[in-house]
């Protein structure tokens, strides 16, 4: 078996890599499928996007994974059986994306796969003494390997844990190796179910990078669009154009701990539920709100918590730059309100040259590319970005 190390070993020193990133996100509206070409590492990593796509999930398999996604009580035999199966699914929608781009297996060098989030625990949110941080993704990277016949590397912030962090965000690597630009303080907000930002330096001080989660990003307007409209989402914002916003509710969902607790910080649809939405609206009375008037309010807050964070980390006076990327930067009602409330125009990822749908699957990839080829680089000595190596390695064979 020792060919599936050597393989590895040489391409460790290929001068590019051909790695296909993954992402499924809170949102589980499919998985996206980015076929990069990476050249160098750390810093000096460049990268292309040969090729991307997201492969919507149909509505019975999004519906599986609901059953356990951030619930404390499941089927635990259901857990077990979609840890395999989602693999097998990833695996294959892959071999579907290359075979629809004509390109073969053997042509990719390595998969880089995030797999599926079903809970989020850091110790800050569970709270029992004695435990550590913890997060779990499922979808067997094995299986991955096995089906495609490609190296995969998974299972990606387990090391990230290990080695002091919460286990997310994970962008910020990829965002300092590929976004980072001298003379411009640049904040790369993604908003997924979960909204989080990097702060990037315009000196390139690796050990000024910052990373955190803000709170909400379309996690709660996401699930009450579902709820109340059987849609998916809030297209263009259009449901909170109609509706407006109520300050008593406002209050009441900002008047949480996460919001209390210093930076770096994480969370997930474990906390901010539609359980959270229901007792805000019972401390403020606003049972009965319109629902308009609420996805308006839900979108305020997830504006005003993301810009309030941002404030709050940056030093005073400090000149930056947003650029957006995630199903929020879609939202153009969020995005204004988000650009409001810090007087500046948002800009949207796409400028510097990734998709923002692309861009976590890309991450990954680089992830997948620094295990295999880059060298430790030094963020500091500070919780949340500790600069070590990720990903575990599943040979095919």
């Amino acid at each position: 078996m020792k060919e599936h190390v050597e393989k590895l070993y040489a391409l460790s020193s290929k001068p590019v890599r051909r790695i296909v990133g993954l992402m499924s996100g809170t949102s589980l509206d499919g998985l996206d499928v980015a076929l990069c070409r990476v050249e160098g590492s750390g810093p000096g990593t460049s990268l292309q996007v040969e090729h991307f796509k997201t492969v919507p999930y149909e509505a019975r398999f999004r519906n599986e994974v609901r059953e356990i996604f951030a619930k404390r009580q499941i089927d635990f035999q259901h857990l077990v059986l979609l840890n395999p199966l989602i693999g097998l699914q990833h695996g294959q929608m892959i071999l579907d994306c290359l075979t629809e781009w004509g390109i073969e297996a053997s042509d990719v060098d390595l998969i880089a796969s995030h797999g599926q989030t079903v809970f989020h625990a850091p110790q800050k949110q569970h709270g029992l003494p004695g435990f550590p941080n913890a997060t779990l993704q499922i979808g067997d990277g094995d299986h991955i390997a096995v089906k495609t016949g490609i190296i995969t590397l998974s299972d990606f912030r387990q090391k990230h844990i290990a080695a002091g962090g919460e286990g997310a965000p994970l962008a910020v690597y990829g965002d300092y190796f590929l976004f980072s630009q001298k003379n411009e303080n640049r904040i790369l907000l993604n908003m997924g179910g979960i909204a989080n930002f990097t702060f990037l330096p315009g000196n390139l001080d690796a050990s000024l990078v910052f990373t955190t989660d803000t709170g909400p990003g379309n996690t709660l307007i996401d699930a009450l669009t579902r709820q109340l409209y059987g849609k998916p989402f809030d297209e263009n914002g259009s449901i909170a154009t109609s509706g407006n916003i109520d300050g008593a509710l406002l209050n009441a969902l900002k008047d949480a701990s996460f919001f209390e607790q210093p930076f770096p910080k994480t969370t997930g649809p474990e906390v901010f539920s539609l359980g959270y939405v229901e007792d805000a609206q019972k401390r403020s009375n606003r049972e009965g709100i319109a629902p308009a008037d609420l996805i308006a309010t839900l979108t305020q807050f997830s504006a005003e918590t993301i810009s309030e964070a941002i404030r709050n980390a940056m030093p005073e006076g400090e000149i930056f730059e947003v650029y957006a990327s995630g199903g929020g930067a879609h939202n153009p009602v969020l995005m204004q309100a988000i650009g409001a409330l810090l007087g500046i125009q948002i800009r949207r990822i796409d400028e510097l040259g990734v998709a923002g749908d692309a861009k976590e699957a890309v991450l990954f990839a680089v992830l997948a590319n620094e295990a295999v080829a880059g060298e430790a680089t030094y963020f500091g000595e500070k919780q949340g970005v500790p600069g070590v190596s990720m990903g575990k390695i599943s040979f095919p064979g």
